[in-house]
């Protein structure tokens, strides 16, 4: 089934996490889920939640999980929370997005049957000693991080792109690690029978990554200049690089 545009007004909502703690907040939902629920190829979701949060001008990589396939091959998902998913199933039709807010209801009635309800005064108490000291093991993670936060933002809004070896050298990363990373989590690619680098377009939509001509080479065939590209990366997309931890995932 093809989709209609995303028209949604979704403001530019924090990444879905994981973890327990996390998971007690926010549920999230999974492309393969929204896929086997709707009956569509999970390829057909996930470039209908590219598109989404293309117009949505949020990075995609936000929300993208690497999961092993039946051949133990590295495939990408994406991990939609309530109002993404919702804005997603706006080009849906009304069958399917049914299917998916049943399912919903499910993983909320499983959210809140996972929250810890006090039966006694004592427990009550217990409750909140434990939520005071996640509270200051949290506020010190916050204190440390802030000198890299800060500089992250001042990263971001700064001008201009370099290329991507020079962005592994800003990042502390090998050149040949970035490339792998950036090759695996969909920023580039190579077009068929081209050795060159390319971006790919949703990362060029959302202001990551950025195309400049590097040389002008005649067609094999036509004899005409063709132009020759290389992909950089923006300030704003060093920045988001910067608070992947590649080299600790590497």
């Amino acid at each position: 089934m093809h989709t209609t545009p995303f028209s949604c007004n979704t403001g530019h909502a924090a990444a879905p996490g994981s973890g327990e703690h996390q998971a007690l907040t926010r549920q999230v939902m999974s492309s393969r889920e929204i896929a086997g629920l709707t009956g569509k190829q999970h390829k057909n979701v996930k470039r209908d939640v590219m598109t989404m949060l293309a117009e949505l001008k949020i990075d995609a990589l936000s929300f993208e999980h690497t999961y092993l396939d039946g051949q133990n091959r590295k495939q990408t998902e994406y991990m939609l929370d309530r109002e993404h998913t919702d804005c997603l199933l706006t080009g849906y039709s009304a069958e399917l997005r049914m299917k998916v807010i049943v399912r919903w209801r499910e993983l909320e009635g499983q959210l809140i049957g996972r929250l810890r309800i006090p039966t006694s005064f004592a427990e009550a108490l217990r409750l909140a000693a434990d939520q005071v000291e996640q509270n200051r093991k949290l506020q010190f993670v916050i204190d440390k991080q802030a000198p890299k936060v800060a500089a992250i933002n001042r990263l971001a809004s700064a001008g201009g792109a370099i290329c991507i070896t020079d962005a592994a050298k800003q990042l502390q990363l090998a050149p040949s690690t970035l490339f792998a990373w950036l090759h695996q989590h969909r920023w580039i690619f190579r077009r068929g029978g081209s050795g060159r680098w390319t971006a790919y377009q949703p990362r060029i939509t959302t202001g990551v990554m950025v195309h400049k001509i590097t040389a002008l080479k005649p067609d094999p065939d036509t004899g005409a200049d063709r132009a020759a590209f290389d992909p950089l990366i923006t300030t704003k997309g060093l920045a988001l690089l910067a608070e992947q931890n590649i080299g600790a995932s590497a």
